[in-house]
């Protein structure tokens, strides 16, 4: 099936479960993501921030961007201006560079915890225990210009369907009851980003309502640089 079809299938499964779709266009050229924009997509998904500017300064302004990747401190300056949400919150420190930013180019930025769901070393994101020490600290409560929408979790990279179960149950579980004790007031705390293209029916079932599909819009990965496409 073509970019089209996928991103047209797709949409017709998640959007009458109330279930966002990001594409996940990480590597994938400017005419590939354009495929998916002309079938409707305008959520994308990148995980690379120099990758990231790029397609945003070449492509259409109404996309919205998410980056889901490993976010460097450094690298915040970069997306500030123009970034719909970054899903990959892992740190306080992290939280104050981006709010230190959002206030200089006078915005609001939508953040997801990254939450540490994997039984994997390679995973970032914060324990349970960290979450709530973050979100009980002053220095947390002086953030004006960051809005924490919710959670993101990535599973297991496994075979076993129970184990990526538990691990999104016990995320859902974790999410429920820390917005029941810290944003009860809150309706924007609202996204529980869990599920990839190998694993996002399961991510579903288990109460995700955001799901970042890769080789599921977009085919296969073939590895070879996205500048050179």
């Amino acid at each position: 099936m073509s970019i089209a079809d996928n991103i047209k299938s797709l949409k017709n499964e998640t959007s009458v479960i109330h279930v966002t779709l990001i594409a996940v266009s990480k590597t994938k050229s400017n005419d590939e993501i354009m495929e998916a924009y002309d079938a409707g997509q305008r959520l994308f998904g990148e995980n690379m921030v120099q990758e990231l500017v790029e397609k945003y300064e070449s492509l259409p302004k109404d996309i919205q961007w998410h980056l889901i990747g490993h976010l460097q401190s450094n690298k915040v300056k970069y997306i500030a201006p123009f970034i719909t949400m970054i899903q990959s919150a892992d740190s306080l420190k992290l939280l104050q560079e981006i709010d230190k930013h959002a206030q200089k180019n006078n915005r609001v930025i939508d953040c997801l915890l990254q939450v540490y769901i994997a039984d994997e070393e390679t995973k970032y994101g914060l324990g349970f225990d960290e979450v709530i020490e973050l979100l009980r600290s002053e220095e947390f409560a002086a953030l004006k210009h960051v809005r924490i929408r919710g959670m993101m979790g990535i599973a297991t990279n496994t075979e076993s369907e129970k184990q990526i179960k538990e691990e999104f149950y016990e995320l859902k579980t974790f999410f429920d009851g820390i917005k029941q004790s810290y944003f009860r007031k809150e309706n924007s705390f609202d996204t529980l980003s869990m599920g990839m293209s190998s694993d996002y029916k399961i991510a579903i079932e288990q109460g995700s309502n955001m799901v970042r599909l890769g080789s599921t819009v977009f085919g296969q990965r073939v590895i070879k640089h996205w500048k050179n496409n």
